[in-house]
C-alpha cells in the first residue's frame, strides 16, 4: 500500500488516463464531452480488459494485475519509458529490460558536463566502457586517446586479462582498499548484467574476464550484487607528485551511465596539485590530445 497520497497504482492509472485525450489515443471526441481525458470505458477497450477491471484498479481493490495486464495499460495510456518502468513497479513486477548498453549521452549529461570546467570527469557506459572525458581527466591521469576503443574499460584495466599495460590511466594509482574496490567493480558488473541480460558487449567483458583473470572468477563467484558509487585515490603524477582525490560515482537514470568525477579536499595541498595538473594539461610523455572533452557528447569509441 502506498503511503504518500496520488502515488499508488490507482491513483497513477486514474492520473495518467485523466490526461490523455481521446483524439491522442485515436478516438473521435463527442460534442458536449465533460471528461477531458479517456473514459474508463474507453481505457478498458484500449487495453482490452474489463471496465470493473479497471475501476477496481483504480479504487485499489485489485493491486497486483499480471504483467501482461501491465504492459496493455502502459501502450493504451501511451506511457513513456520511465512511466512504464514506474507502472510495473507500482504493480509489484521487475520492469522489462532493454536489449543493449547505451553509449550515448543526453542532452542534459552534456549540458552538465559542458559546465564542470576543468574537473577531472569520465563517462563510462553501464559496462565500465568509457565513453568521454575531459582534458582535466586526461591531464590528471594521462591522455587514453592512443588506446584502441574496444580496450578502454575500466573492468579490463582493473583485471587484466594478458600482461599489458594499463589504458585508463597512465601513471600508478592506489586506492584506500584495493579489494573493496575490486569487489564493487565486480558487483555493479553483475548488476548490469541484470539490466542488460542480452547485451553482447557486457556478455563478452564478463566472459573474457572470467576466463582470464583469476581474481575477477573470484570475487564474480561470491554473487555479490552492488553498485560502485564512491572510492578515495593516490595518482601518482609525474609532474606534481602523489595527488589523493576523492572519486565519486554519478548515475544517470535509465541508461545507467556512470559520471566519474574526482576533486581533491578543499584548500589542502592535492587541491592545489590538482589544479596545477589542468592549467598545465597532460604531461609531454602522455598520448597525443585528442580534446575528447571539448564537445560534451563526442564519444571516445564505438561499440
Amino acid at each position: 500500500m502506498s503511503t504518500t497520497p496520488g502515488t499508488g497504482l490507482g491513483a497513477m492509472i486514474r492520473t495518467w488516463r485523466d490526461r490523455l485525450p481521446p483524439s491522442g489515443a485515436g478516438l473521435p471526441t463527442a460534442r458536449g464531452r465533460r471528461a477531458a481525458g479517456l473514459r474508463r470505458e474507453e481505457l478498458a477497450d484500449l487495453a482490452g480488459v474489463s471496465v470493473d477491471y479497471v475501476v477496481r484498479l483504480e479504487q485499489g481493490r485489485a493491486t497486483t494485475p499480471s504483467a501482461s495486464v501491465v504492459a496493455s495499460l502502459a501502450r493504451a495510456l501511451q506511457l513513456s519509458t520511465a512511466e512504464r518502468d514506474h507502472l510495473y513497479r507500482l504493480a509489484q513486477l521487475v520492469p522489462p529490460v532493454d536489449g543493449a548498453i547505451s553509449d550515448h549521452l543526453p542532452p542534459g549529461v552534456q549540458r552538465v558536463l559542458a559546465r564542470l570546467g576543468d574537473v577531472a570527469v569520465a563517462v563510462f557506459a553501464a559496462d565500465w566502457q568509457l565513453v568521454w572525458w575531459n582534458r582535466g581527466w586526461a591531464a590528471l591521469l594521462g591522455d587514453p586517446s592512443a588506446a584502441p576503443p574496444r580496450l578502454r574499460n575500466f573492468a579490463r584495466d582493473r583485471f587484466p586479462v594478458n600482461d599489458g599495460p594499463a589504458h585508463l590511466a597512465l601513471w600508478p594509482v592506489t586506492e584506500a582498499d584495493r579489494d573493496a574496490t575490486d569487489a564493487a567493480v565486480v558487483s555493479d558488473l553483475r548488476r548490469a548484467t541484470g539490466r542488460f541480460p542480452r547485451d553482447r558487449r557486457l556478455a563478452a567483458l564478463i566472459r573474457d574476464l572470467n576466463a582470464g583473470n583469476r581474481r575477477f572468477a573470484e570475487l564474480w563467484a561470491t554473487g555479490g550484487v552492488a553498485a560502485h558509487r564512491e572510492d578515495h585515490k593516490t595518482i601518482d603524477h609525474p609532474s606534481v607528485g602523489p595527488v589523493a582525490v576523492d572519486c565519486d560515482v554519478l548515475a544517470d537514470g535509465d541508461s545507467e551511465l556512470k559520471i566519474v568525477i574526482m576533486t581533491a579536499v578543499p584548500g589542502s595541498e592535492d587541491e592545489t596539485k590538482l589544479r596545477l595538473t589542468a592549467i598545465a594539461g597532460p604531461p609531454a610523455d602522455s598520448a597525443p590530445a585528442h580534446e575528447h572533452g571539448t564537445e560534451p557528447g563526442r564519444r571516445s569509441g564505438a561499440r
